[in-house]
């Protein structure tokens, strides 16, 4: 493990090659695990192990470690492929709680393991969630919640990929696995692949060796609201729809108007392969039926 002089001149001088570091008090190290299937794909994916380890950014020390197994509401029953990947028994998510539950208990946890010294628990302050890829906090975390209608605390919204700085110092091409990651910073695995606690322990020993050389540990990743355009709001109608809506609406196309001649503008909000694409609806939308039409032309 790292001296607590060399984590120390890290966070508050510069690294061999000149760098200012961003320092942080406190690193939040997270990996989750997820209902998963051979070969295809489940909709929604649910978080079923949700663990966080918790590291001083002074010292590289782990300070905390929390784990909560998550009982999934979609997909119960965990597939023969998912126990075998993750080594989580259908009797753990069976007898876990719900992920509103895990967040509320994971931020208790927080507060207490950092002994009220942190301070901007609201804005993130001193503490940066790090997690190894993006998909944890943009993709895994943040679709379940808004597809649950669930808050979760701001700190999720902003993270540290530490496969950024990893390249940076160490080369890749953007496809290099956590465990070859580990075992070419020279260290050694510790643990079971695919445990969600492991993984984040192993990631946490990483980011404590590539600060303990000097590099660039900030904020890789961010997530923003989505803005919500009103044009002539007096003219709207709500839509009752799984879409986020990001432009005005149009209005129910009158008799032997076509379906398409009023657009409205949106993100998919919904899990599943189409999520987090923009489209662009025909306004020949109902609130009974709660959708805007197929009439899509979809994008990037």
């Amino acid at each position: 493990m790292a001296s607590m002089a060399s984590i120390s001149a890290a966070r508050g001088g510069t690294s061999p090659s000149g760098n200012q570091l961003e320092a942080f008090d406190y690193f939040l190290v997270v990996d989750f695990e997820a209902t998963c299937e051979k070969d295809q794909r489940i909709y929604p994916q649910e978080i079923i192990e949700f663990p966080s380890v918790l590291v001083d950014g002074a010292t590289g020390r782990i300070e905390s470690a929390f784990r909560r197994y998550v009982r999934p509401k979609h997909h119960p029953v965990l597939t023969q492929f998912c126990r075998d990947l993750t080594g989580i028994r259908q009797e753990d998510v069976d007898g876990g709680v719900d992920l509103g539950d895990a967040l509320l208990l994971h931020d208790a946890w927080l507060k207490a393991a950092t002994a009220g010294t942190w301070a901007g628990a609201k804005k993130g302050g001193g503490l940066a969630v790090v997690t190894w890829g993006d998909w944890d906090c943009r993709t895994l975390l943040e679709s379940e919640c808004r597809f649950k209608g669930i808050a979760k605390p701001p700190y999720f919204d902003r993270w540290i990929n530490l496969r950024v700085p990893f390249e940076a110092m160490l080369g890749g091409t953007g496809q290099t696995n956590l465990q070859e990651a580990v075992r070419e910073a020279g260290l050694e695995w510790e643990g079971r692949l695919h445990c969600g606690l492991d993984d984040a322990r192993n990631t946490a020993h990483l980011l404590v060796e590539l600060m303990r050389r000097g590099a660039k540990i900030e904020i890789t990743g961010s997530l923003a609201p989505v803005p919500l355009i009103r044009e002539k709001q007096q003219q709207q109608k709500p839509c009752i729809s799984p879409y986020r809506i990001t432009g005005s609406l149009a209005l129910p196309p009158r008799i032997g108007q076509q379906p398409h001649a009023s657009p409205c503008r949106g993100v998919v909000a919904v899990p599943g392969p189409m999520q987090g694409k923009r489209f662009l609806g025909c306004g020949n939308w109902t609130p009974t039926m709660g959708v805007v039409c197929p009439y899509f032309v979809w994008g990037s």
